[in-house]
């Protein structure tokens, strides 16, 4: 137990040990160092998570470690401490070694960047409370990791600091996260004030033996960590934020989008399954949105022209199917395409940013083309990705997607529709993205095109890595013969898998998905590679192109009802209300400092003057006494 307790800590705290010396001696120990610092210090953690998850799968116990008393207020009883299951270990193993390879690729992308031993701290501190969130005993534990990584999303977003509009974007997510995170802690306060404890596994076995449970008060709660989940992981109303975090470094994008702080929300669901169950009426909820904003997110994906922003919508619209899954209680499905999803995810963000290294920042499609002889790793690379993320058999996504597709036909037929019409979009907005990014000539400068070449090793072996487990990964959870499901059933009720099994419905359903993907494909294929369509520069977009380009106006809309509206009630406030009270505030100390004015004069010093006020004041106590009489 003590080596479990030793090394659960080198898990947590090996990457922020990596932070404390890039924060302290980064920059005097040079930027390879202090990239090789802090790649290690992720690769440590990854080798512990191995380690603690070979352990859980033979023996099939989770290890719970308390480290000590933390808070005791009444019957309230919280520990700091870990749980080490099923669960957070996969979760970790993707956080860790995903964040791995992503710290690997940092090392070259950022190496002509002069705070590049900052942004491994950064890095490293992103890691470290995303493992916290993921390891905790409780809500309160998760609580601070959940912090954590808004904390550091915004550091990371705004890294490049003198661009204005990056400081924006991570002012806006953080603040939009702040939301969210308000709907979580009321949710938790519920929670703890409920069954005065806010450990996972007291509270499941409190859920389980309560014989009369406040479920109305109980789906308050739910609908409250929901709010928080649709913060952390972008769902509607406050999912604007996420695409706009693109502006930090292309390695954030991918860390953020596809291995770490997206993915609380659905790990928080999942984790406190066993009070969602008790909630359908959230789960409705939970299902709607997520159906929702993936095809709201997928319509805007169509059109946009900036590599990132196509990739960042997708992740938006991925993370929807995400929810849609946990909505119908298939907690396993949701968990099978976050484990997909951050394969190919972070392997088209990786990617996007070796085409944007090459060619100097330049992010928009419309300037790309013919990168695919240039760039022949990274093009392999992303089609690889493109086709598991568009549900081309045999590939990664399709076996998670067509899960979630069918557990949604056989729960909801309307939501069903919607996810597959998502789903027919990715296929066309990503492989519109692959033929005007590596088809055809180049339509970039001069300089650019003599220039172009292959990213070098440091970026490219994280692509085929990634490129390899968005191929092989969907081996982990086979239609009747699914190792994930097993290895997930001790912390579920029931496996939602369980209810349909592979007959003639459930490949038809398989059947009508690889050929919605092929015909958003072939679309894709005709428009963009056969007629060669180029999109239209920003000034000639009309219609409703127009109207997906700018993202249905929301971003106005919001700017419209609470910026705006906030500034004029801060504006009325400070010229009348302030203005007002500070006139009465002065008016008093005005009064005051006349009457101290006149009552000075009183103080003169003259003895004479002091025994007539005095003689007057005895004459006045002995009148009112006689006079009472």
């Amino acid at each position: 137990m003590e080596m479990n307790t030793n090394l659960a800590l080198v898990l947590v705290l090996a990457p922020f040990l990596g932070f404390l010396i890039n924060v302290f001696f980064g920059k005097s120990l040079g930027k390879t160092v202090s990239g090789i610092i802090g790649t290690a210090s992720v690769v440590v953690s990854f080798l512990v998570t191995i380690f603690f998850f070979n352990q859980i799968t033979q023996t099939q116990k989770a290890i719970q470690i308390t480290l000590f008393d933390w808070i005791q207020i009444s019957n309230l009883h919280i520990n700091l401490g870990f749980l080490l299951d099923q669960l957070s270990l996969l979760w970790l193993l993707f956080v860790t070694g995903i964040g791995s390879l992503i710290h690997l690729y940092s090392i070259s992308y950022m190496h002509d960047d002069e705070n590049m031993h900052k942004f491994f701290s950064y890095l490293n501190l992103f890691v470290f409370f995303m493992i916290t969130l993921v390891i905790g005993s409780n809500l309160l534990v998760l609580f601070i990791g959940w912090e954590g990584v808004g904390l550091c999303s915004y550091l990371l977003i705004g890294f490049w600091y003198k661009n204005q509009d990056y400081n924006d974007a991570a002012k806006k997510a953080f603040i939009m996260n702040r939301i969210g995170d308000l709907g979580l802690l009321i949710g938790i306060f519920i929670i703890g004030f409920m069954f005065s404890t806010l450990d996972y596994a007291t509270l499941k076995t409190a859920i389980s033996g309560a014989t009369n449970l406040n479920l109305p008060l109980l789906s308050l709660a739910a609908l409250c960590l929901f709010i928080g989940a649709c913060g952390k992981s972008a769902q509607i109303p406050l999912y604007t934020w996420l695409p706009d975090a693109m502006a930090g470094p292309t390695p954030v994008s991918a860390l953020i989008h596809a291995a770490t702080m997206v993915t609380a929300g659905i790990f928080m669901v999942t984790r406190l399954n066993f009070v969602f169950d008790l909630t359908p009426d959230v789960q409705n909820v939970i299902a709607v949105i997520g159906a929702v904003t993936s095809l709201v997110a997928a319509t805007i994906g169509l059109v946009q022209t900036d590599i990132k922003k196509v990739l960042a919508y997708s992740t938006v619209s991925q993370l929807g199917l995400m929810f849609l899954a946990l909505g119908f209680g298939a907690y396993e499905v949701a968990v099978f395409h976050v484990i997909t999803h951050a394969f190919f995810k972070a392997c088209l963000f990786l990617g996007s940013g070796s085409v944007i290294h090459g060619l100097y920042g330049e992010q928009d499609m419309r300037k790309m083309g013919g990168l695919r002889k240039a760039m022949p790793i990274t093009f392999w690379t992303m089609l690889v990705s493109s086709l598991a993320i568009s549900g081309v058999p045999l590939f990664s996504g399709f076996f998670s997607k067509d899960e979630i597709l069918m557990t949604a036909f056989h729960h909801s037929k309307a939501l069903y529709v919607i996810g597959s019409i998502a789903s027919i979009m990715t296929a066309f907005y990503m492989f519109r993205l692959m033929f005007l990014t590596f088809f055809k000539d180049f339509r970039g400068t001069e300089e650019q095109k003599h220039h172009l070449h292959e990213s070098d090793g440091l970026i490219t072996f994280p692509l085929m890595i990634l490129a390899l487990l968005a191929t092989f990964g969907g081996l982990i959870s086979l239609p009747g013969n699914s190792w994930l499901n097993d290895y997930l059933a001790p912390l579920f009720t029931k496996v939602a898998g369980e209810e349909h099994h592979l007959g003639t419905t459930e490949y038809t359903l398989m059947g009508v998905a690889v050929l919605g993907g092929f015909i958003g494909i072939f679309i894709a294929y005709i428009k963009y590679f056969k007629q060669d369509n180029i999109p239209e520069a920003d000034e000639n977009i009309t219609g409703l192109t127009k109207v997906l380009y700018n993202k249905y106006y929301v971003d106005e809309a919001y700017d419209a009802i609470f910026v705006r509206s906030v500034n004029a009630l801060s504006k009325f406030f400070r010229d009348y209300i302030e203005t007002g009270l500070s006139a009465l505030i002065f008016g008093l100390g005005k009064v005051t400092n006349e009457i101290g004015f006149q009552g000075k004069k009183l103080q003169n010093g003259s003895i004479g003057l002091y025994l007539f006020v005095f003689v007057l004041g005895l004459c006045a106590i002995v009148s009112y006494i006689f006079l009472a009489q």
